[in-house]
């Protein structure tokens, strides 16, 4: 990745985490276009909606980890970066119990996960 920076000429202060933002969306498309999904594997163990919620935050710290080990500016942030990440998901458990969600929020999943469950739960 060195010699891509160093290929176009641009100045290594400037491209700084240029490997990490690279890297860490790219393996986000990857997985999306690959159709591999953590919603589904946590499905089967919650709530659709929750595993919606844990499965993206789960991809997208796995994605900052990889990126930022692969990313030699970014590497001694990483466990940082993976604790950072993974604090908010204590909050899950809070935010359900007492955050009243509105009517229309936004459904987090895939497209056939969220056909069934429109399909066989009362919405309101």
């Amino acid at each position: 990745m060195d010699a891509i920076i160093e290929l176009f000429g641009f100045e290594q202060g400037l491209m700084r985490g240029f490997i990490f933002g690279f890297v860490h969306v790219g393996i986000l498309i990857i997985g999306y276009y690959s159709g591999w999904s953590i919603n589904r594997l946590l499905k089967k163990t919650s709530n659709g909606h929750i595993a919606g919620i844990v499965g993206a935050v789960v991809a997208h710290i796995l994605s900052d980890l990889v990126a930022s080990l692969l990313d030699p500016t970014m590497r001694s942030a990483a466990l940082g970066i993976l604790i950072g990440g993974l604090l908010p998901l204590s909050l899950i458990p809070i935010l359900e119990r007492y955050v009243t969600k509105s009517e229309s929020h936004i459904m987090v999943g895939d497209h056939e996960d969220i056909e069934k469950d429109l399909k066989s739960e009362p919405h309101k």
